[in-house]
């Protein structure tokens, strides 16, 4: 499935990658909001296409929009252990650990993640070294479920 938002012309670049955090409120008048805001807020998107014509937008002031091809993409996130089963569904909690010092403080309080909102866990990386002690793990997660998720079974 094919999926097009609206991009600044500065942000409009093939391989650039964001993440939607959800519509502005100044922004529900505008007829191309629906375009703008066909993305699922907590997910991070890759732009693999840039169509040709450009847009007014009234937030960007000297620039135009374009549309943009983009494809949804899991994103790095640090889980407890316990949840870190490659295939699974999560609710996504974000750590209440706040040590701005810990390495592992961007993973713990994953750019883009929303406390509360499902995630599959598509692939698990290695345990965290984490000063407090907690046992958690790297994971690749991914807004709702992918053609991506692999689901293992077991024989019956």
């Amino acid at each position: 499935m094919v999926l097009i938002t609206l991009l600044g012309e500065p942000q409009a670049v093939v391989g650039k990658e964001f993440y939607f955090v959800g519509p502005m409120n100044d922004c529900k008048e505008c007829k191309l909001k629906g375009v703008c805001f066909n993305l699922e807020p907590g997910s991070k998107y890759r732009v693999v296409e840039i169509r040709p014509q450009l847009h007014e937008c009234h937030e960007y002031l000297d620039d135009k929009v374009v549309a943009a091809v983009v494809e949804k993409i899991p994103t790095k996130a640090a889980v407890p252990k316990k949840q870190a089963i490659e295939g699974s569904m999560i609710t996504y909690q974000e750590s209440k650990c706040e040590r701005l010092d810990c390495p592992n403080y961007r993973l713990c309080h994953a750019p883009g993640k929303v406390a509360g909102m499902k995630y599959s866990v598509q692939s698990v990386d290695d345990d965290l070294d984490c000063p407090e002690d907690e046992k958690m793990v790297g994971v690749d997660l991914f807004r709702g479920r992918s053609d991506q998720t692999v689901f293992k079974t077991s024989p019956l």
